[in-house]
């Protein structure tokens, strides 16, 4: 059984490339299912280059290897039809949004107040911390993108946002201590060991 690579675990890999200057990464594999890869689309519409190819099928889900290279990003109202197929990878979008040009809009997120954490509660705040400003809405939040310091965030045991914050650390201007991070072991016991290969520093 052919068994393709989780598009949430990919997430935090695609949008690091995407941020850190001189990236360039291929993730194998990937499982394409348009049901999971809203990011993909907020991304691009966001200036994101990341290439699709050799694309197949794997008991009937879409596969491909995903070539992200670095590029600037600019802010969007994400389309809340999507929101659904990204719920998981708001994090990363957050981060990503903090690192745009101008200013990106969430709404219809509500349901990311009753994930592992308040995802949009905790995520600001971690930003916030590193200088991002995050206005919080109730289904949602506006992110005016700029330059990230350094900081002590506190992910409060939630894995996704704890490897998010992994990911704005690559584009601070000091050193990012993520506090209560030992859940990442829930989704991707391996992440710090591949995000080290990977250059994450």
């Amino acid at each position: 059984i052919a068994v393709p690579a989780d598009f949430s675990s990919a997430a935090f890999f695609i949008v690091a490339a995407t941020l850190v200057p001189g990236s360039e990464l291929r993730l194998r594999a990937v499982g394409l299912n348009p049901r999971r890869t809203g990011l993909l689309l907020a991304l691009r519409a966001m200036g994101a280059d990341i290439r699709e190819e050799n694309q197949s099928q794997h008991g009937g889900e879409s596969v491909a290897d995903l070539v992200v290279r670095h590029a600037p990003l600019h802010g969007i109202e994400v389309p809340e039809s999507i929101v659904p197929d990204m719920i998981d990878e708001f994090p990363a979008l957050f981060v990503a949004a903090a690192c745009a040009e101008g200013t990106t809009v969430v709404r219809g997120a509500a349901e990311l107040r009753v994930k592992e954490s308040d995802r949009i509660a905790v995520t600001a705040a971690a930003l916030q911390a590193l200088g991002a400003r995050v206005r919080e809405t109730p289904d949602g939040a506006v992110i005016d993108g700029g330059p990230l310091h350094g900081g002590t965030v506190d992910s409060h045991g939630d894995h996704r946002v704890a490897m998010s914050l992994a990911i704005a650390a690559q584009r601070a201007s000091g050193e990012v201590r993520i506090g209560d991070c030992a859940n990442v072991a829930t989704s991707f016991p391996g992440f710090d060991a591949l995000a080290r290969s990977a250059g994450f520093g």
